[in-house]
């Protein structure tokens, strides 16, 4: 069944990743284009002449699940390793290993007509503001607990709303409006802008939620003419030659068994985006973009075992609130 109105959207970085919200043209699924995540992968979606697939809703629930724990998983290895190894070296390896990853399973089908585009200017600026992006959620997370930065994460639907509204003159009736107003109630809960509470690591989480989002409205208008597979490869190549520039200002040689746990964080990054990808193509993406707040739980589980954060009753609601808006907003989506 083909979705018909309204798709979701994720790039393809390096965190516990969100959604984001993005127009589907209904002639894109008839020239077989997929419903997916910018960054992510999906070589059937671009074959001429498949079949029209079967919902599979179980099982596309199950590859969102595993997708969020992945991300999750990712992002706290990232946040230990930065303890020992520059931020720029961390970002370095996890997205050189997913480029490897993801070259090596795009490349045979496109060979190198996956480079053709003609939007390369787009996708540098993108892939800056990703850079930019991904190195403020990871500097959120060394300087926070991993929920709260991932719970201020998912507020990017939010400031990727009012940036179409903004900046493309979206229209955005009263109901939206209101849960844009209250999402970011929600988001001063997780954050504690009071003098004594306020963590700074919130305005780093804070700025990769407003660029991740600005960036989800920019990629949005470019899938009009590049494929999920051209996205990918330039966003991954990119970000890997623009933090390889970052190397000479700090390096660390990593030990055998770090070196080890730096590819498994990319390899592990590289799986999260193939099953988010994965469970929009088997389920239809209201049915399935919900369980991406499992993201949360998991950072939660994660933080708790791994450096004892006991999560706050602020953060619960306002965590609670954010999600809430979210998915008022997906629902919004659907139904236009």
């Amino acid at each position: 069944m083909q979705a018909r109105a309204r798709g979701i959207r994720i790039c393809g970085c390096r965190t516990a990743c969100v959604p984001c919200y993005q127009r589907v043209d209904p002639r894109f699924h008839q020239e077989n284009e997929s419903l997916s995540a910018p960054g992510s992968l999906d070589r059937a979606a671009t074959r001429p002449g498949r079949q029209e697939r079967q919902e599979r809703i179980p099982l596309g629930i199950a590859y969102m699940i595993a997708a969020t724990a992945c991300f999750a998983g990712s992002s706290a290895i990232s946040k230990l390793l930065v303890v020992d190894y520059p931020l720029g070296e961390v970002l370095f390896g996890r997205c050189a290993v997913g480029l490897v990853c993801v070259a090596a399973f795009i490349l045979p089908s496109t060979g190198l007509a996956v480079f053709h585009t003609k939007k390369l200017r787009s996708h540098v600026v993108r892939s800056v503001s990703q850079c930019a992006s991904q190195t403020f959620i990871l500097i959120a997370f060394s300087l926070m607990p991993l929920a709260s930065a991932t719970a201020i994460n998912f507020s990017a639907p939010l400031f990727a709303t009012l940036v179409a509204v903004l900046l493309f003159k979206e229209t955005v009736g009263p109901a939206r409006l209101l849960a844009l107003a209250i999402g970011f109630v929600g988001v001063l809960l997780v954050t504690h802008p009071g003098a004594d509470t306020f963590q700074i690591g919130s305005l780093f989480a804070l700025a990769n939620a407003i660029l991740y989002g600005s960036v989800t409205v920019g990629v949005r208008r470019m899938t009009a003419t590049e494929s999920t597979e051209t996205l990918t490869i330039y966003q991954l190549l990119l970000l890997t030659c623009f933090f390889a520039l970052s190397l000479p200002f700090g390096f660390v040689v990593p030990s055998w068994t770090d070196a080890g746990v730096m590819a498994f964080n990319g390899a592990c990054n590289a799986l999260g985006q193939y099953s988010w990808t994965r469970a929009l193509h088997l389920a239809p993406t209201p049915a399935v973009v919900p369980f991406n707040y499992f993201s949360l739980v998991w950072a939660l589980i994660l933080g708790f075992i791994v450096w004892g954060d006991v999560p706050t009753i602020p953060l619960l609601i306002g965590s609670a609130i954010v999600v809430a808006s979210g998915l008022f907003l997906l629902w919004s989506e659907t139904r236009r």
